[in-house]
């Protein structure tokens, strides 16, 4: 229905009075507010209505949505504590073994995982010290954040051809193509190339957990000539961009990290200082689509030829790094099972 500007606020009060307001959506089109009527969402299994009045911003709504998660499921203390330490140019090893430790399921899992192929060790990694001086502060800190968020993946779940463990795929692969892209055009934050990609679409599972309902919806709703942030913003009236990037606020993701989460899709839009990064999970995560490991299971790609290019890179160095990808992912299947 359409309600002319000057009757809007009193129409929606209106709809709170009676109880009615199941209201998701308002839009003003040709010269009227456009009012959409949709269905509860659900939150974590329980009916909540949320409804977004002309005095509530898209970014308002995200915060509501980021702050709800953070009431039922939280980054576990160790992984925040972690980033922490990392990010801190006065931290040393033992800071960061001294946090590991308190968690030590977590520890072994990143032990078990050093000792894998993938890393060559020549004598058994057998503590936290020695696993720390092999590789180093940051790739000991991507481990560590990998093997947290793969738990957020334990419980198998699929719509149509979206598969929670082709997702889970799609984000260990964009991590790994980002840090070969990082290594090819010689950038030396590779390891914070490898985070960004694990974590760039991480907005989806949230969605997909704690929206559930609505996350069916959207789902059912992709086809061609859309986007999955249009779905989105359609349905649940944000994108996992956004709520991905206030979720990782509230966990303590770095703030390069949370660029790639939020322009990982609209890198022409993003004015901050690491560019470069948002391009490479950019193109990674064009890469990973293309090969058949998306994060939906459906290919809504619209890419912005700029990121390539501003990158310095050509059509020829995308099929080069593809084709060294399958090798990197068959070497890295640790980190899938981690």
């Amino acid at each position: 229905m359409k309600v002319k500007q000057a009757d809007r606020d009193s129409w929606l009060a209106k709809c709170a009075r009676q109880g009615s307001g199941k209201l998701h959506l308002v839009r003003y089109i040709n010269g009227g507010y456009q009012v959409r009527v949709v269905e509860k969402i659900c939150l974590a299994g329980k009916d909540t209505m949320t409804p977004i009045t002309m005095a509530s911003s898209i970014a308002e709504h995200v915060q509501r949505a980021a702050r709800r998660i953070q009431e039922i499921s939280t980054l576990p203390q160790v992984a925040v504590n972690i980033m922490r330490v990392v990010e801190d140019p006065r931290s040393s090893a033992a800071d960061l073994k001294e946090v590991m430790e308190i968690d030590a399921a977590l520890s072994a899992r990143v032990i078990r995982c050093v000792n894998s192929s993938a890393y060559g060790v020549r004598h058994k990694i057998t503590n936290l010290q020695q696993a720390i001086a092999y590789l180093g502060l940051k790739q000991i800190r991507n481990l560590a954040i990998t093997a947290t968020v793969a738990d957020l993946f334990r419980k198998s779940e699929s719509i149509g051809r979206y598969r929670r463990t082709d997702l889970w795929k799609h984000l260990v692969a964009s991590g790994l193509c980002a840090r070969m892209l990082a290594m090819r055009l010689r950038f030396h934050n590779f390891e914070d190339m490898f985070l960004a990609g694990l974590l760039h679409d991480i907005g989806i599972i949230l969605i997909d957990q704690h929206f559930h309902e609505s996350f069916v919806r959207v789902i059912q709703s992709i086809k061609d000539g859309t986007t999955l942030v249009e779905i989105e913003k359609g349905i649940l009236g944000f994108a996992h961009t956004e709520l991905g990037e206030a979720v990782g606020v509230q966990w303590g993701f770095p703030d390069a990290t949370r660029a790639a989460i939020r322009y990982h899709h609209q890198t022409a839009s993003y004015r901050g200082e690491h560019l470069a990064l948002v391009r490479c999970v950019e193109v990674a995560h064009l890469i990973c689509t293309l090969k058949g490991m998306s994060s939906i299971g459906t290919n809504l790609l619209r890419f912005n030829p700029e990121s390539l290019s501003g990158l310095g890179m050509t059509a020829n160095d995308v099929k080069v790094v593809a084709d060294d990808l399958d090798r990197e992912m068959a070497e890295q299947m640790s980190l899938l099972q981690i």
